[in-house]
Formats: C-alpha cells, structure tokens, sequence
C-alpha cells in the first residue's frame, strides 16, 4: 500500500494524514482533471506534485504541440515513457500523466509496479465539454472533440481499468474528487 493512515480528526473530516512511501500517478483521459485534481491532492498528503506532460516540456524545450508537430506522436511517447520513469524513481510524489500514457505497455507495467495508481474517469460529454475550452490538444487538433474521445476511450478504458483506483470526476468541484480519492485510499 502507498500510504498509512492515522486516525481521522474528531469531526471525521480526512486529513492530510497520510505518509507516503509511493508515488500516487493520475491517469485517464484528457480533460478529466488529473492536473487540478493532482495539485490538490498533493496539498491534502502534504507532498510535493509534478505534471508529466510539463517535464516533458522542460525536457524537450519544446511544448507538447511542437513535438507532436515535428517530431511525431512516436517520438512524444518514448520521451514520455523516459519522463515518467524517471518521477516515478524519484521521492514519492502527485504525479498527473497525459492521457496516453497509461497506454504504453512499459510505462503501465511500472506504474503498476511501484506506484499507487488512480483511473480518474468522466462522461464523454464532459471531458469535450473542457477540452474544448482549450486549443493545445494535438490529438484534437481539427476534430470532434466527442468522436476522438469516444474513439480513444474504446482503445484506453479498459487498460485505465488496471488502475488501482477508480476514481469518478463529474461536473462536481475538484475537491470532492480530491476527497472520494482520500476516502479512497484510506479504506
């Protein structure tokens, strides 16, 4: 198990009671909130949180966008397969992975391995509805936003579905999500 739990407060409410000797990793779709739900958490456990996606960037000096663009989809993924082992080796830790991420077989298996994973999971109609309000989505780029995800989900669900957790993050605000994973992981 990646965390211990000491005993909640006198009102029940959960706390940052955690001590973590694993990384907890977000996975799912794009637009789920692994981000804002990961800074989140992070604070909650008292712990430090990376975004995947962000180190590669720094990695690549380059934004997501302009390596897909230049280099391809492929070339994306080795590099963040390379990223997210390297967090995962590091002190534990929040870490938000892409969308695609949970996909590759080797990044799963070690994931899997020495993380605490969780499948943050939403409607369709949803995750379109926040993607859309952005236009940094490569694999979005000049699509409908509902035929990619519902095309992607196919695909990626059931390998999210090896995740430890299974976490729901619908229209309610992100620190409920951050409390059901709390509850969660104390169980």
């Amino acid at each position: 198990m990646a965390l211990h739990h000491e005993p909640q407060t006198p009102k029940g409410d959960i706390r940052a009671a955690f001590i973590i000797d694993r990384p907890i990793v977000l996975v799912g779709m794009m637009g789920v909130g692994k981000t804002s739900i990961g800074k989140r958490l992070a604070a909650r456990l008292g712990t430090d949180f990376v975004d995947a996606d962000d180190e590669i960037e720094k990695a690549a000096g380059l934004s997501i966008a302009e390596i897909f663009e230049k280099y391809g989809e492929d070339y994306f993924r080795d590099g963040e397969r390379r990223v997210i082992a390297r967090l995962i080796e590091e002190s534990p830790k929040v870490i938000a992975t892409g969308g695609g991420a949970f996909v590759n077989d080797f990044t799963r298996a070690l994931i899997l391995e020495r993380a605490t994973s969780i499948w943050l999971d939403a409607d369709i109609q949803i995750l379109a509805d926040r993607v859309s309000r952005r236009s940094n989505r490569p694999l979005l780029k000049g699509k409908d936003p509902v035929t990619v995800l519902t095309e992607l989900g196919k695909i990626r669900n059931p390998l999210y579905a090896a995740a430890n957790f299974h976490i729901r993050s619908d229209t309610s605000p992100h620190a409920r999500t951050v409390e059901n994973i709390l509850k969660a992981l104390a169980a």
